[in-house]
């Protein structure tokens, strides 16, 4: 019995050292700062905004135009943490994102304000400020 618990220790503590690197490399590639607007283009009258989701969602922070249509596009890719697991309350949306792929979310025309996203663990989020 003793030989099992230590092997079960051990296979947790590799777990999680694993998760804890994998994570931190995850998040060093992707930065959760921007520039305003690189996220954020406005086509035929209609303003894309792109969110990626994957170990959190990137970049935290958008600002965009309120007053203008808007549809928010969650691209993932091997998505398979709880960022895939997207709420966004003031929408009334929640669901699970496919694991790779893009989710389209017509936003409306929203007024000044911002408009959170967050996963089901309330562990990631973002914030997409309407000026």
């Amino acid at each position: 019995m003793n030989k099992t618990i230590s092997i079960g220790i051990a296979l947790v503590c590799v777990v999680g050292i694993g998760i804890i690197l994998f994570g931190k490399f995850e998040n060093t590639t992707q930065s959760s700062e921007i520039v305003s607007g690189s996220n954020v283009e406005i086509r035929d009258g209609v303003q894309y905004v792109t969110i990626t989701a994957r170990g959190g969602y990137f970049p935290k922070n958008s600002v965009a135009e309120a007053g203008i249509p808007t549809t928010l596009i969650v691209k993932t890719n091997n998505t398979y943490d709880c960022s895939s697991a997207l709420v966004i309350r003031s929408l009334g949306y929640q669901n699970m994102l496919s694991p790779s792929g893009e989710e389209v979310i017509e936003v409306g025309v929203p007024t000044t304000g911002k408009l959170q996203g967050l996963c089901s663990m309330g562990m990631y989020s973002f914030a997409i400020d309407f000026q």
